[in-house]
C-alpha cells in the first residue's frame, strides 16, 4: 500500500517536472529532456522514500503538506539568501508591501548564519524610533529564540493587531548583555518620499523605500521645491537605508535626472530576464546633484547609485553599499502560493555588477566617531556576509574618489549596555540624519553643492557609460 502511495507521488511529481523541463528546453532535442527526467526520477524515488519513513516513524503524525513545504523551503534556501516560498498568506502580504501600508514594527531583516539580523530600519516606523539599527541580531521574539527560524516564521511573529506589544531581544556587538525593545506595533504606512529646503536654492529629498507611488511623488516634491525657492540650484537625494524596493520604480527616479543612455540591465539565463532600462529627454537633468548612500541602501537604491555615478550625473557621498545585485521573479502558484525565485543580476550602465561589491561612493565619508566607526563595522552586515551569496566575477570592487572621516567634536564614551534605548553614548545621539548641524554627512553634500561650479569638473572625470 505505502509503496502504491509513493509510486503515486513520484509519478506526480515526475510528471510535473517533465511538464517544466519541456518549457524550458523546447527546441532542443528530447534527449536533453529525457536525460533530466532520469536524474530527477532517482532523486524523487530517495525523497518520496524519506518521506514515507518520517510519516511512518516520527514521533507525532505529520501531515504530507507540512512536510512537502518545508522540503520545498529547504531547497530554495540552499540556493542563495533572497529565494523563497511564500505561502498564499505571505504572497498577499508582500503586494500590501509594495503598495506602501501593512501591519508590523517597520524592520527590514535577513538570515545570516541562521539569524535574523536587521538590513535597516524603516524611518518613522517603531522599529527606527526605538534605536533598533543595521547589523543588529534579533535573539528573541517575545522571549522565543530565533535560531534557525525562516524569515517567513519571524514575520509573522512580529506583526500583529495595531497596539499589541512585542518584546525584541537584541545583540548587537560592543554591547555585553542583550538590549530587549519593546515595541508597540502600528499600521505602517510608509511616506516613500520626503521633501524640504534646506537653504535657500538648494533641496533635500529622501527616498525611504521604492513603491508604486515614488515616482510620481519624487516629480511632485520637485515641483514644489521649484516653486518654494523660484529656482533650484542643487538638490540632495538621501538613499541611506533605503532597502530598495519595485525596480521599475527605481529606473523612473533615475530617468527623472538623466536625458539619455542605459539606467540598468539584467543578466540571467533566460532570454526574458535579459532587459536593458533606458532614459528619456526631459526632468530636472542639469540640476547639481548629490546622492547620499550607506550599508542601508540596496538592491533599487544601488540602481540609482550607479546609473548616477556611471554617467558622472552627479556625486555619490557616504559608505559603501549593501551590494544586492540579485533579481527575484514572483512566479505565482494554483495554489494561491508564489516562489520568489532569483533568476537574473543587476549591472550599472558601465558593466558593474552591484552584486557583494554594491556601489563604493565617489566620497567616502563616515557619519560616525572613530569609536563609532570601528564597533559599526563589526556588526554591519552586507550581502556578501549572507551564507550562499552569489560572487561577483565579473567586475572588481572600484575604489572611491576621495575619501573623508567624520570628526564630531571628539570620541564618544563607550557604548550603553543592555539599556535597550538604542543610543550607544553621547556623540551618536548627537548624530541625526536629515538634520543639518547635526548630520556630517548632509552637511557636507551641501558644502559641495554650493562650490558645484568649481567641483563639477571632477564629478565629469568619472565618465560616461558605454551605450
Amino acid at each position: 500500500m505505502q509503496r502504491r502511495q509513493r509510486q503515486r507521488i513520484v509519478g506526480g511529481l515526475i510528471a510535473c517536472v517533465l511538464a517544466v523541463g519541456i518549457v524550458f528546453l523546447a527546441g532542443q532535442g528530447l534527449d536533453r529532456v529525457s536525460a533530466v527526467g532520469r536524474d530527477t526520477y532517482e532523486g524523487l524515488e530517495s525523497f518520496t522514500n524519506v518521506l514515507a519513513i518520517v510519516q511512518k516513524n516520527y514521533v507525532e503524525e505529520v501531515g504530507t503538506q507540512k512536510l512537502v513545504e518545508g522540503a520545498i523551503n529547504g531547497m530554495l534556501g540552499a540556493l542563495d539568501p533572497h529565494s523563497a516560498y511564500l505561502t498564499p498568506e505571505s504572497y498577499k502580504e508582500l503586494q500590501v508591501d509594495t503598495g506602501g501600508s501593512f501591519g508590523g514594527l517597520g524592520i527590514e531583516i535577513t538570515l545570516r548564519d541562521g539569524l535574523l539580523t536587521v538590513v535597516s530600519p524603516i524611518e518613522d516606523t517603531p522599529a527606527y524610533r526605538s534605536g533598533i539599527k543595521a547589523g543588529d541580531q534579533i535573539i528573541k521574539i517575545d522571549g522565543q529564540l530565533t535560531k534557525d527560524m525562516t524569515l517567513v516564521e519571524a514575520v509573522k511573529k512580529m506583526r500583529g493587531p495595531e497596539g499589541s506589544k512585542i518584546i525584541l531581544s537584541i545583540r548587537r556587538e560592543g554591547v555585553p548583555r542583550f538590549m530587549d525593545f519593546s515595541l508597540t506595533r502600528e499600521v505602517i504606512k510608509i511616506q516613500s518620499v520626503k521633501s524640504r529646503t534646506l537653504d535657500k536654492g538648494y533641496g533635500y529629498i529622501r527616498l525611504t523605500q521604492f513603491q508604486d507611488r515614488t515616482s510620481t511623488d519624487l516629480e511632485n516634491a520637485l515641483t514644489h521645491l521649484t516653486k518654494e525657492n523660484g529656482k533650484l540650484e542643487g538638490l540632495v537625494l538621501d538613499l541611506r537605508n533605503n532597502p530598495g524596493g519595485l525596480l521599475s520604480q527605481a529606473v523612473k527616479v533615475a530617468d527623472e535626472f538623466l536625458d539619455s543612455g542605459m539606467i540598468v540591465y539584467t543578466e540571467g539565463r533566460l532570454d526574458n530576464q535579459k532587459q536593458k532600462y533606458f532614459a528619456h529627454p526631459g526632468g530636472y537633468t542639469d540640476l547639481p546633484l548629490i546622492v547620499l548612500v550607506n550599508g542601508g541602501s540596496a538592491s533599487a537604491s544601488e540602481i540609482v547609485a550607479g546609473a548616477i555615478q556611471d554617467h558622472g550625473r552627479g556625486v555619490v557621498l557616504g559608505t559603501q553599499t549593501f551590494g544586492k545585485g540579485s533579481v527575484q521573479t514572483i512566479l505565482p502558484l494554483e495554489n494561491g502560493a508564489a516562489l520568489r525565485l532569483t533568476t537574473a543580476m543587476y549591472y550599472t550602465p558601465n558593466g558593474r555588477s552591484i552584486q557583494v561589491t554594491g556601489i563604493a561612493p565617489d566620497i567616502m565619508l563616515e557619519n560616525l566617531t572613530p569609536t563609532q566607526i570601528a564597533a559599526r563595522e563589526q556588526r554591519e552586515i552586507r550581502e556578501e556576509n549572507l551564507p550562499g551569496h552569489f560572487d561577483n566575477k565579473k567586475t572588481p570592487k572600484p575604489a572611491p574618489t576621495t575619501r573623508e572621516i567624520s570628526t564630531t567634536s571628539k570620541e564618544g564614551g563607550n557604548p550603553a549596555e543592555g539599556t535597550g534605548n538604542g543610543k550607544e553614548g553621547s556623540q551618536e545621539a548627537q548624530i541625526k540624519e536629515g538634520e543639518l548641524g547635526k548630520d556630517p554627512q548632509l552637511d557636507r553634500a551641501l558644502q559641495l553643492l554650493k562650490s558645484w561650479r568649481v567641483f563639477k569638473t571632477s564629478v565629469a572625470a568619472v565618465g560616461k557609460p558605454q551605450e
